[in-house]
């Protein structure tokens, strides 16, 4: 769904005979709220469907969902829990939110699970049809919350949703468990009446969901109109609320909403597209990488190229075989499969051949957590290889980030001729935010030249191809297609002759493949780090990378805004560092870098500057909140000026 940044009029649906109740509205900056429910529930379908239309509406957002690792954990139970929350606003935010205002809780486990994170005041909507002695016992309530006292200080609203929602479908051929499954469409429209969000283009997707079984997307259209009937009709909900689009937050052009993981597909096409080269993945499927695999399946019209393997290796073995072909070759994966491609990987670095290596960071180690975000996988790209094997290592910030990410890395991975690593997250893979969707010509130019014809003329005068023969200005090999005539020549692990490629054990010879490969690294030109310090007087540094942006920028502002001076600066390439970092790191007196490790940049950066690097790091599973992060940085303020 895409939309011109305005502010649309919000399509309600038709409310026949039932009577209106006059209702309060209240204006908000900001919302954050939460679906949570078993993961048979639907709650990233209502979180997803809500998100999409605040999107359309024009207002900032930023979303996390969280889901267990089982297809269908265990009803009713703490690890069985599925939620989706959503922070939306009229001005720019750059965050998921560290506390929900709302809480929709499906049943007990749902409460019980995410009662902490709410602040006093905050309002629940429980679905008390769930709230059985046996669903309470599962979870460990000896009685009701709903009835014991222990909800006080929270505005809560019960609601028999299950019941309600049956109610509204009981003209409809279903059965009772399946009229039941729409409870999660009867809660979103409820939510879509308290904060005056569109209805059409819920309404169109039910449609088109269920377009080959129009009774049951009718019957889900009816119970997200009888969500949004109860809010309008009912004296338990007194006051719905507005939040105003945020057009000023974003620049003029069309938005729509989107996840990294559907960004970073996007920025795959468009560089194959600006490199007129055929896209080919080689993948196979793993968490949360296989959305990408999914989606490029999707746009053979695009020339893309998608092949499930039967395993990690033989992904990226077909990967590196597409980029000897001549294509903008990727492999898509997550921790536990890039150490299975770590040899070939090796290999690519050997052949010297472009390819985009996309890791989406996941808790570790081993299988870990599978559906949770972490960031500890830099080392291992880094040096998770045998032999010195340098790779260029690029890393987004924020969901929309990802399609530039991706665009940079091809960028890269073409010009020098080597694998790329792109490193994201759980985090910036599930969730979403508005993108501006760019224009054809503000996109580079990543065409490249294909040899052609010999490059060298041998000792007797003959033209002759030298397959190592570089360019001396980016170190880069010629790419030869395969079956261009009098181009043959030879590839394969074994150390190379430096120009003529043939096999070498020449102990000069591989030294000096060794230090070329690394120059050629080295020397990759990137941007200069940027830093952020309006007030010019801040003595301490905020350096992030990845998916801390948004928290640690939240945090940054919620410091000056308390009259706090504060710098910031984020790291998109990482490999190699930008040539200016040495010079920033010893310009302030203390760096901070939150990483979710265990302080794996911070290494890297006292090992490369020899700068007192302070680390700040979570290992959870969960991104950092905005608050959390802003009390540790006036802590290490502090702290320092008392000595």
């Amino acid at each position: 769904m895409t939309s011109q940044v305005s502010s649309p009029a919000v399509e309600q649906p038709v409310l026949g005979e039932q009577r209106r109740v006059a209702k309060e509205v209240r204006r908000l900056d900001r919302v954050i709220i939460r679906f949570a429910g078993d993961s048979g529930d639907g709650m990233q379908l209502a979180g997803d469907r809500f998100t999409s239309e605040t999107a359309s509406f024009g207002n900032d957002l930023s979303t996390l969902p969280n889901f267990p690792a089982e297809i269908r954990a265990p009803a009713g139970t703490l690890p069985g829990v599925s939620s989706f929350q959503v922070h939306f606003a009229d001005h720019d935010i750059l965050t998921p939110g560290d506390a929900p205002d709302v809480l929709v809780a499906m049943n007990p486990a749902a409460l019980k699970a995410n009662i902490d994170d709410l602040p006093r005041g905050a309002e629940i909507i429980v679905n008390t049809d769930e709230f059985t002695k046996r669903a309470l016992a599962k979870v460990g309530y000896a009685a009701s919350p709903l009835d014991d006292g222990s909800l006080q200080g929270y505005s809560v609203h019960p609601v028999p949703l299950t019941t309600l929602t049956v109610g509204a479908l009981k003209d409809f051929p279903l059965s009772r468990k399946e009229a039941e499954r729409s409870k999660n469409i009867f809660a979103l429209g409820l939510l879509s009446w308290m904060y005056h969000r569109p209805t059409e283009g819920t309404e169109g997707f039910l449609r088109k969901k269920f377009a080959k079984k129009p009774d049951m997307a009718e019957a889900n259209i009816s119970a997200f109109r009888a969500g949004w009937n109860f809010g309008e009709t009912t004296e338990d909900f007194a006051v719905s609320y507005e939040v105003q689009p945020a057009a000023a937050a974003f620049p003029a052009g069309q938005y729509r909403n989107i996840s990294g993981n559907l960004a970073l597909s996007y920025g795959l096409i468009a560089a194959s597209r600006q490199a007129d080269l055929p896209l080919y993945l080689g993948s196979y499927p793993i968490t949360p990488a296989s959305d990408i695999l999914h989606e490029l399946s999707r746009h053979k019209n695009f020339g893309v190229r998608t092949f499930q393997a039967e395993d990690e290796i033989a992904g990226i073995g077909a990967a590196l075989g597409a980029a000897f072909g001549g294509s903008l070759a990727v492999t898509t994966t997550s921790g536990p499969g890039v150490a299975l491609k770590s040899e070939t990987i090796g290999l690519a670095v050997s052949l010297e051949l472009p390819l985009l290596v996309i890791d989406i960071q996941r808790g570790g180690p081993s299988t870990g957590l599978p559906t949770k975000t972490e960031q500890a996988d830099l080392l291992q790209a880094m040096y998770g290889r045998n032999g010195e094997a340098p790779v260029p290592i690029v890393a987004p910030r924020t969901p929309a980030d990802c399609f530039d990410a991706a665009v940079e890395a091809a960028g890269i991975a073409l010009a020098y001729r080597t694998p790329v690593f792109l490193l994201s997250d759980g985090y910036l893979a599930n969730g979403s935010e508005p993108w501006r969707i760019p224009e054809a010509d503000e996109l580079p130019d990543l065409r490249v030249q294909f040899a052609t014809r010999p490059n060298h003329t041998a000792a007797d005068g003959t033209e002759v191809f030298w397959p190592y023969k570089r360019d001396p200005r980016t170190l880069a090999r010629p790419w030869a297609v395969p079956g261009t005539p009098g181009l043959e020549h030879r590839i394969g692990g074994i150390e190379k002759q430096d120009g003529t490629g043939d096999i070498s054990y020449d102990p000069a010879n591989h030294d000096l493949m060794v230090r070329t490969r690394q120059a050629k690294i080295d020397g990759i030109t990137v941007p200069d780090i940027a830093v952020d310090d309006p007030s010019g007087q801040a003595r301490t540094l905020v350096l992030g990378w990845g998916s801390t942006y948004g928290p640690i920028t939240a945090a940054v502002r919620r410091i000056r805004r308390a009259g706090g001076a504060v710098a910031q600066a984020h790291l998109r390439h990482l490999n190699p560092f930008p040539r200016n970092l040495g010079e920033v790191l010893r310009f302030y007196d203390r760096v901070i870098v939150p990483e979710m490790n265990l302080g794996q940049l911070t290494q890297l950066l006292r090992a490369r500057y020899l700068v007192d690097v302070r680390s700040y790091t979570q290992v959870t599973g969960l991104p950092f909140k905005a608050e959390q992060l802003a009390r540790a940085i006036t802590a290490v303020q502090e702290e320092s000026a008392d000595v």
